[in-house]
């Protein structure tokens, strides 16, 4: 098996109150502690009603992401729901914003720790710590030291939400909230009521605005899925954890929202006006209006608390979201390297930490990164409920994990919903939309100038391995298959088997009947392409396949094969020739592989009634790494799919290549073959002044070569000097591929 440490995460370690833990220390505390003051001043005690529904939203949206958590339970959680659903650009772009998403989130957590440290120490009368405190950049230089210590700390061990951490702050909260219960019951009603009134003071735009900037306070849940790689019993565990998650949250936000915007207002004072004075710590300010300097200090020692799990949780996420794209090569390869030691994702750790601490000093501003966090997730909870709804519909239907109830009404709420307040946010907040859409455009760049071709070979090869990939896209690629020869039919439908995977895939059996005067011949030949035709369906159904046939009848095959193609929108077209240096053929076939829309897959057997399933040793030359990669993935991968053989990738450079260019190419050849091939593979650089004499030297001791044609050009062949030396000089099968 391979080996390859890049291609694996740690084992399943986290069990149910691990997984609670990353979404109640996401969640509870940092996002109400730092944006509470922000709702309450644009909307005033309504923003309780604005917490309560963002509280729905969030309900319905965790049980699309628990249905699919809980249906892939693998780390990346919205990309990687994403990435089974749509294609891989749109992919792509889910995970550049689901990751950006946790990144800015972390931002926050950051700086609202420093904020809240800041504030805690100036509170303590000391004359050595006053010239310190007065420093403007202080609160940054924590925020970046926050960051530092959860970059050592996870890197050396799983991010379980930080246990300690969450019992201590939920021990706070309960606290608060006992004691502001308290004081309510003692308070007159009179007093209760004239602190709400009045209620809609920011009207109910107020309401919407308030719920824009603080939906963020509501995320949490949502990480659990970016850990699901690690979770125990994943398909039970995943929903009871972001259900539970949700429920701690509400549980403690809306009773302590309404006690601070009650008793936590002294008399002839109101939330509103306590917020636009103190943003960032009206619940510190609340909670010393009715307990004192105690209840001060807890709300300061709670969000101290709350600011550094949620930190702790997103940047845990957002390193398992960078780790997942990195394995699929839409990210650096670098990103997916785990460390031998902890078997923690070193180097997508210490990256992400990296961007968020120079987020930190270029989003200086928490209401800034609150509602660029909140608009990004809004959008990403959107994406969300769309995919599931694609997912649910295109497959796991008979599977029995869990399953959001009031399908589609359900989803499609969230949507509208997610959807309506992001565009109100981009609105009320444009640099939260201009902050958005930057990132996307750096994404965009990035992913077409370094990623997107290696990214299209790893997905190719997993369509291979996994065909209901193919299902839950959609697709339904098509293979053209012209028949002739009875004899080769079990080895043409077994690579068409290959190349259009079982259930998903389709195969078009295509037998041509050149028409004839003769009464005679011609009945020959329809009783030939009626043999050769149910010989395929034969070979077809042992195989597991349902073709499609289609018996035409035209004056010239190659151009009726060329029409076919067109007419059907076939995806791939598979030849099987046994002369390919007649030059009859090769010109017609040249012909053919420049004007079809389709990948064009030869196949040359070494004699009659040779069966593809007797290949052993496959050889596969690599010139490249660039157009052919998705087509070679996809065929090497079904082919090891269907019989795990031995599969050898080589290089053959020049004779005076220096050292080190070879090393690199080998490291880069190990990459691509580990990638697209799970099992064990063979890889080596070979330095020849002769490249057809070593390819075919090397052909020779192989039952088959998997070779990538070039591109056929105006002036230029797909069947070059290589090709057809294999072909004349060898007896070894032969599969060509060209790549549109």
């Amino acid at each position: 098996m391979n080996t390859d440490p890049s291609t694996s995460i740690t084992e399943r370690t986290i069990g149910f109150f691990g997984a609670l833990g990353i979404g109640v220390g996401a969640m509870v505390g940092g996002g109400i502690l730092a944006l509470a003051g922000v709702a309450f001043a644009v909307s005033g005690p309504s923003a309780i009603l604005a917490f309560t529904l963002n509280g729905l939203i969030a309900f319905i949206t965790a049980l699309s992401f628990a249905e699919m958590a809980s249906a892939n339970p693998q780390s990346g959680g919205t990309y990687t729901y994403a990435k089974k659903a749509l294609s891989l650009q749109v992919a792509f772009g889910v995970g550049w914003i689901v990751w950006f998403a946790s990144l800015v989130a972390a931002v926050l957590y950051a700086l609202g720790f420093g904020a809240f440290a800041v504030f805690a120490l100036q509170q303590i009368p000391s004359g050595a710590l006053s010239g310190i405190l007065e420093f403007g950049m202080l609160p940054g230089l924590l925020a970046l030291a926050a960051i530092g210590y959860f970059a050592f700390s996870l890197s050396r061990g799983s991010g379980d939400g930080g246990a300690v951490i969450n019992i201590g702050k939920l021990a706070v909260f309960a606290i608060l909230i006992a004691g502001g219960l308290a004081v309510f019951v003692q308070t007159p009603f009179s007093q209760i009521t004239r602190s709400l009134d009045p209620f809609f003071s920011g009207g109910f735009s107020g309401v919407i605005a308030a719920m824009g900037y603080t939906f963020i306070a509501l995320q949490g849940f949502d990480l659990i899925g970016s850990a699901a790689g690690e979770i125990k019993n994943p398909e039970k565990t995943i929903p009871k954890a972001m259900m539970g998650t949700l429920a701690v949250g509400l549980a403690i936000y809306i009773p302590l929202l309404f006690l601070m915007s009650t008793v936590g207002v002294l008399p002839g004072d109101s939330i509103t006006e306590m917020s636009r004075e103190n943003p960032e710590t009206v619940l510190a300010v609340a909670a010393q209006n009715y307990l004192g300097a105690f209840g001060f200090w807890l709300v300061m020692v709670a969000g101290i608390f709350s600011m550094l799990s949620a930190l702790q949780a997103n940047l845990f996420a957002a390193s398992r979201i960078s780790l997942r794209m990195a394995k699929d090569r839409t990210l650096n390869h670098h990103l997916s390297n785990i460390d031998k030691k902890y078997g923690t994702p070193k180097t997508s750790i210490w990256v992400t930490c990296g961007i968020v601490a120079f987020l930190v000093l270029i989003l200086p501003d928490l209401a800034a990164a609150g509602a660029a966090s909140s608009l990004i997730f809004l959008i990403t909870f959107a994406l969300a409920h769309l995919i599931m709804i694609l997912m649910r519909n295109r497959g796991y239907k008979e599977s029995e994990t869990f399953r959001a109830p009031f399908f589609p009404a359900l989803p499609i709420v969230g949507i509208i919903t997610c959807l309506g307040l992001a565009i109100f946010q981009a609105i009320v907040v444009p640099a939260a939309g201009i902050i958005a859409m930057i990132w996307l455009l750096i994404g965009a760049v990035l992913f077409v100038s370094f990623f997107v071709n290696k990214a299209k070979a790893i997905e190719a090869s997993e369509h291979a391995l996994d065909p209901d990939l193919l299902r839950l896209r959609g697709l339904s690629p098509l293979v053209l298959l012209p028949i002739s020869n009875p004899a080769n039919a079990e080895s043409m439908v077994f690579l068409a088997n290959a190349l259009a995977p079982p259930v998903v895939g389709r195969v078009l059996l295509h037998s041509i009947v050149i028409p004839s005067t003769e009464k005679d011949d011609l009945e020959k030949r329809l009783l030939s392409s009626r043999d050769v035709t149910q010989y395929a369906l034969k070979a077809s159904f042992e195989a597991g396949l349902r073709p499609d046939t289609l018996t035409t009848i035209a004056d010239h095959p190659w151009e009726e094969i060329e029409r076919v193609v067109k007419v059907h929108n076939c995806r791939s077209l598979l030849l099987g020739l046994s002369d390919l240096n007649d030059l009859k053929t090769s010109e017609n076939l040249e012909k053919l592989v420049k004007h079809v829309k389709a990948d064009v897959v030869v196949f040359r057997q070494p004699y009659s009634g040779w069966k593809i399933t007797e290949a052993r040793k496959i050889l596969i030359p690599v010139a490249g790494f660039e157009s052919h990669d998705p087509l070679r993935a996809r065929v090497s991968a079904s082919l090891w799919r269907a019989s795990q053989p031995e599969i050898t990738f080589i290089q053959i450079l020049p004779l005076n290549t220096p050292q080190e260019t070879i090393q690199k190419n080998n490291l880069r050849l190990s990459r691509f073959a580990s990638r697209i091939i799970p099992g064990k593979t063979k890889v080596r650089i070979i330095p020849s002044g002769d490249v057809a004499s070593e390819l075919i030297n090397q052909a020779s001791g192989h039952d088959l070569v998997i070779m990538g044609l070039g591109k056929a050009g105006k002036n230029e062949k797909a069947f070059g000097h290589l090709a057809h030396a294999l072909a004349e000089k060898t007896e070894t099968a032969l599969i060509f591929i060209s790549k549109k």
